[in-house]
């Protein structure tokens, strides 16, 4: 996790980026079969970024499963199996390419949403 050389500091000193590296060495030392990640993308760099997505995809090698809660996904979808869109109810539940349509985050975030491509996704993708 690239943290050896703050192993002396406090983690309330650390930024949240080193933090959230942190907590996923923990969960990582723990060695489970199953993992819950909630926000891990939030208030973090590119750098770190990075090293999340990709531990996320060494898990998911390695036949783990993942729960992730994001509002922030970015070029993370390409890399999603199965996505939930929520907002007090079950919008969508498929594909990144399924659930990410215009419709859908209509119905999520009550506005329409700016088109953006991802990373091998469809060009009609929405963020």
């Amino acid at each position: 996790m690239n943290l050896l050389d703050l192993r002396d500091r406090r983690i309330g000193d650390l930024s949240r980026g080193q933090q959230q590296r942190v907590f996923l060495a923990r969960a990582l030392a723990q060695q489970a079969d199953l993992f819950l990640f909630d926000e891990p993308f939030t208030g973090v760099d590119k750098a770190t970024e990075a090293i999340i997505l990709d531990v996320l995809a060494q898990l998911r090698a390695d036949g783990k499963i993942l729960l992730v809660s994001s509002h922030e996904w970015g070029g993370a979808l390409s890399q999603i199996d199965r996505l939930l869109l929520l907002n007090h109810r079950l919008i969508a539940d498929g594909s990144p390419q399924q659930v990410m349509t215009p419709e859908n985050l209509q119905q999520a975030y009550g506005t329409p949403l700016q088109s953006c491509a991802h990373q091998n996704l469809d060009a009609n993708m929405f963020c």
